[in-house]
C-alpha cells in the first residue's frame, strides 16, 4: 500500500474513532446507489423547500426528521457486528425504517385534520404514533450520536412521568403518557422545536455549502495561502495550521473533521520543523476548535442562538468577532513565541507557494465566502445567504478550468453535505426532549433557583457553575446539544443576575465548544493526537494551555459586553479589541516564557498581570497595563544589549588570546 493510501486510511480511522458522523456503513452494489439517491433527493428537497418556503414549519420539520431517521438507519449500523453488512440493511434497520414511515407519515397525513378540524384534540392513535416516533428518534440518536446524549435525554423523558415520586425541589405532580407524547411529538416544544427547525433550514444549507466549498478546492487554496503568508517565518508550519484551520473552521461545523482535514498536512510539517508531537497536535486541535465560534457560520449553535434570542443572525456573528479574533491571536502568538524559544526556523522559501500566483490562479474561490459574509452583514436571512453562496461556489469554480466543478463533483457535494447534516440534525431532534421536559415541568426554573441558591446570588460563582456544566455536558455530547441544554437551564439564571441575554448565551456557547479540547473527553485533541502520534491526554492538557484565552475571555464579556460589540458605540468596542489584543499577546508570552527574548520569572509574572489588566476594558487598567508592558520591553531591551556586549567582549578576548 502506498504512503498516500496509508495516510488516507489513517485519517478515516481517526474520523471514525472520534467523530460519530463518520462511523458509517459503506454499502456496495445496488444498495449503495439507492442510499446515494436518497441523499441527493434529500439535498434537492431541502434546497427547494427552504428557498421557496412552501411548507409550514411543522411539516417542513417532519419531512426533515423523516429523511434524517431513514438515512440514520440505513447508514449508521446498530452494532459493530451489523457494520459488516455492506450489501443490504439488516432486518432491525428495516423495522426502524418502517416505524419511521408509519409515525412520520401519520403526522404528515393527519396534522391538518388534527390542527384545523379537531382543533388540537387528539384521538387515541395520535398518542401511539407519537410514542413510536419518539422511540425511533432515540434509536437513531444511539446510533449516530452515541450513548451519552441518548441517556441524558432518556433521563429527562422519564423525569416527566416520575416527578410525583421525587422528593424535594425537583419533584413535580407528574404527567400522563398522553400529555408527555403531546408535548414531545405534536407540539413545537419537543422533537419538532426550534432546534430541529434551525436544522431543517439554516444548518442543512450551510453544511451543504461547506461540502461544495471543500470540493471546489477551497481547502488546498487556503493551505497554500497560509503557507505563503506564514510558512517561511519562525515556526511556519504551526502558523499555517492556525491560519488554515481558522479559515476552514469558519465553514466547517465539526472540530474533529477540521483537525483531520488540515492536520493531515500541518501536523507532519510541524514535527518535521522541530515542534514536539504533543505541541503540534495541540496547536491543530485548538485552531480547529476555534472555528466553532468563528464567524460567519459558527458551527450550528450560532443559528440556534439567534432563534432563542429572537435577534438577526448578524447580531450573533458580530458578537463573536472580537472573542474569536482574540482566541486566534493568542494561539498564533503562542506558536510564534514557542518557535523563538526553541530556535525554530520556517520552511525554505523555494518550497513556499507564490501568493501572487496562488491568488491569480485560485483567488476566485474566495468569492463565495465574500458573498456569504456580505449578505449576512447586510441583514439578508441566513437561508437566502446560504443558497446564494452555494450557487456562487459552483459559478466561481467555473471561472478557471483548473478549479471547474463538473457534474460528478456537484453530485458528490450533495451526497457529502447530506451525510454531514445527519449528526447535527439528530442531535437537534433528540435535544428537543430536554427542551420539552423543561417547558412541561418547569425544571429550568427549579434548577436555576437551586444554582442561584448555591451561588448565593453571586454572579462569579454562578458563572463558574455554568462554565462547568457547559464543559461537562460538552464532553459527552455534541457542542450544539450541550449549548441548547445549558441555554435552557443556566443562561436564564445569568440573565436573572443582570447579564445581558446575548452575553449569557455566548458564555454558554463558548464553553460548550471548548469541551473539544478539555480532557478527559477532548475529541478534537484526541483526533490530533492520533495524527501526531502523541499521548491523547498530554495533547489535551497542552491544548487547554494553548487555548487558555478561550476559557478567560467569556468571563470578561460576561461582565463587560463591549467585547461583543454590545457597547454604546462601535469605537468603544474597537478600543477594547485593540487593548485586549495587547493583553492576549502578553498572555502568550507569559505562557511560553518568551517575549522579545527569554523571560525570567518576574517578567513572566508581569506579563500575566499585564494580560489581565489589558483584557479588562477600563481606562485605568489599560494605563497600568501599558506602563508595566513598557517596563518589560525596556528591561528586555537593556538585557539583550548587555548580552550582545558580553558576546562581543568574549569574542574580542578569544581573538586576543589566539593572537597572543
Amino acid at each position: 500500500m502506498s504512503q498516500l493510501a496509508n495516510q488516507v486510511q489513517n485519517e478515516e480511522e481517526i474520523l471514525k474513532k472520534y467523530d460519530s458522523d463518520f462511523r458509517t456503513r459503506d454499502y456496495v452494489g445496488l444498495t449503495a446507489k439507492v442510499v446515494t439517491g436518497i441523499l441527493i433527493i434529500w439535498a434537492l428537497f431541502q434546497l427547494y423547500t427552504s428557498s421557496l418556503g412552501i411548507l409550514e414549519a411543522i411539516k417542513m420539520r417532519a419531512w426533515h426528521l423523516g429523511f434524517l431517521l431513514i438515512l440514520s438507519f440505513l447508514i449508521y449500523p446498530a452494532t459493530k457486528k451489523s457494520a459488516a453488512s455492506r450489501t443490504l440493511p439488516t432486518i432491525w434497520d428495516m423495522i426502524c425504517i418502517l416505524l419511521t414511515l408509519i409515525s412520520i407519515g401519520y403526522l404528515l397525513l393527519t396534522y391538518d385534520t388534527f390542527a384545523r378540524e379537531r382543533f388540537g384534540i387528539h384521538v387515541e392513535m395520535d398518542y401511539y404514533m407519537a410514542a413510536i416516533g419518539i422511540l425511533v428518534v432515540f434509536e437513531a440518536s444511539r446510533r449516530v450520536i452515541g450513548n451519552a446524549l441518548t441517556i441524558i435525554c432518556a433521563i429527562f423523558l422519564i423525569y416527566n412521568f416520575v416527578g410525583a415520586y421525587i422528593p424535594g425541589a425537583l419533584g413535580h405532580v407528574g404527567f400522563s403518557f398522553e400529555r408527555v407524547t403531546d408535548i414531545m411529538f405534536w407540539g413545537s416544544q419537543g422533537l419538532f422545536g426550534i432546534a430541529l427547525g434551525v436544522s431543517a433550514t439554516y444548518i442543512f444549507l450551510f453544511v451543504l455549502f461547506g461540502a461544495f466549498l471543500k470540493n471546489s478546492g477551497f481547502t488546498d487554496f487556503i493551505n497554500d495561502i497560509a503557507l505563503s503568508i506564514a510558512g517561511w517565518t519562525a515556526g511556519g508550519p504551526a502558523k499555517v495550521s492556525v491560519i488554515g484551520s481558522g479559515f476552514m473552521g469558519m465553514v466547517n461545523g465539526s472540530a474533529v473533521a477540521n483537525v483531520v482535514t488540515t492536520g493531515a498536512v500541518t501536523i507532519p510539517l510541524m514535527k518535521k520543523t522541530g515542534y514536539k508531537s504533543k505541541f503540534a497536535g495541540a496547536v491543530e486541535a485548538v485552531a480547529s476548535t476555534g472555528g466553532q465560534f468563528a464567524p460567519p457560520i459558527m458551527g450550528a449553535a450560532g443559528f440556534i442562538m439567534a432563534e432563542f434570542l429572537g435577534v438577526p443572525y448578524r447580531t450573533i456573528m458580530l458578537a463573536a468577532i472580537i472573542p474569536a479574533f482574540l482566541y486566534y491571536v493568542t494561539v498564533f502568538m503562542v506558536v510564534h513565541f514557542e518557535a523563538k524559544r526553541i530556535g525554530l526556523t520556517g520552511i525554505s522559501k523555494e518550497n513556499i507557494p507564490n501568493m501572487v500566483i496562488v491568488l491569480k490562479d485560485r483567488g476566485h474561490l474566495l468569492l463565495p465566502l465574500i458573498i456569504l459574509i456580505g449578505l449576512l452583514s447586510t441583514g439578508v436571512t441566513p437561508l437566502y445567504a446560504a443558497v446564494f453562496a452555494l450557487i456562487s461556489t459552483v459559478l466561481a469554480s467555473w471561472l478557471r478550468k483548473s478549479t471547474r466543478m463538473n457534474f460528478k463533483m456537484i453530485v458528490d457535494s450533495l451526497v457529502e453535505g447530506s451525510k454531514g447534516a445527519i449528526g447535527v440534525g439528530i442531535a437537534c431532534a433528540i435535544v428537543g426532549v430536554v427542551v420539552g421536559t423543561i417547558s412541561l415541568t418547569s425544571l429550568g426554573l427549579t434548577l436555576g433557583n437551586n444554582i442561584l441558591a448555591l451561588a448565593g446570588d453571586n454572579l462569579i460563582i454562578a458563572a463558574i457553575l455554568t462554565m462547568l456544566i457547559s464543559i461537562v455536558l460538552g464532553m459527552g455530547i455534541p457542542a450544539t446539544a450541550a449549548y441548547i441544554i445549558v441555554a435552557t437551564i443556566a443562561a436564564p439564571l445569568l440573565v436573572k443576575l443582570g447579564v445581558p441575554p446575548l452575553a449569557a448565551h455566548m458564555f454558554a456557547f463558548f464553553y460548550s465548544a471548548l469541551s473539544n479540547i478539555t480532557p478527559p473527553v477532548a475529541l478534537a485533541s484526541y483526533a490530533a493526537a492520533g495524527l501526531a502520534g502523541a499521548p491523547p491526554n498530554k495533547v489535551g492538557i497542552e491544548a487547554m494551555r494553548i487555548g487558555i484565552t478561550g476559557f478567560i475571555i467569556p468571563f470578561f464579556f460576561l461582565f463587560n459586553p463591549v467585547l461583543l460589540f454590545n457597547g454604546e458605540t462601535v469605537t468603544e468596542s474597537l478600543i477594547a479589541m485593540a487593548t485586549s489584543t495587547i493583553g492576549v499577546v502578553c498572555l502568550a508570552g507569559g505562557l511560553q516564557g518568551w517575549f522579545l527574548t527569554k523571560t525570567n520569572l518576574i517578567q513572566r509574572l508581569a506579563l500575566f498581570v499585564t494580560a489581565f489588566l489589558m483584557i479588562k476594558p477600563t481606562l485605568l487598567t489599560d494605563i497600568i497595563g501599558l506602563s508595566i508592558l513598557a517596563a518589560i520591553i525596556i528591561w528586555q531591551k537593556i538585557a539583550s544589549v548587555n548580552i550582545e556586549d558580553q558576546k562581543t567582549n568574549d569574542v574580542s578576548e578569544t581573538t586576543s588570546n589566539i593572537s597572543g
